[in-house]
């Protein structure tokens, strides 16, 4: 007589492909980095640098071949915002740089 016992159940060895399909799927989403979280919106295109306004915390992106435009100035040298969200995008949210190019805090300014 032969038991049941020693036979798997279609059913539970559905149930264990499936857990190693799922399980599969959860490393190569851990391996390769693929993270909706970690993806961070640039501040500026491609060919494009980011400025601010003098003396408010505005900004705008400029082509690389054109000037920047009155009223607006770069943003200091190591200072320079890259990613939404980053150290000094949040940063220049409340400072700026005053007309002597000077950092100031923005509520100093209005």
């Amino acid at each position: 007589m032969t038991s049941s016992a020693s036979r798997p159940r279609p059913a539970s060895r559905h149930l264990r492909l499936g857990a190693a399909a799922l399980l599969g799927a959860v490393a190569v989403v851990a391996l390769s980095g693929c993270s909706a979280l970690s993806l961070q919106e640039a501040i500026c295109s491609d060919g494009e640098y980011p400025v601010m306004t003098i003396g408010g915390t505005g900004s705008a992106c400029v082509k690389d071949d054109e000037k920047v435009p009155e009223g607006y100035t770069r943003y200091p040298e190591g200072k320079v915002p890259q990613q939404v969200d980053d150290k000094w995008d949040v940063y220049w949210r409340t400072h700026t740089v005053d007309e002597k190019g000077g950092i100031v805090d923005a509520s100093d300014t209005e």
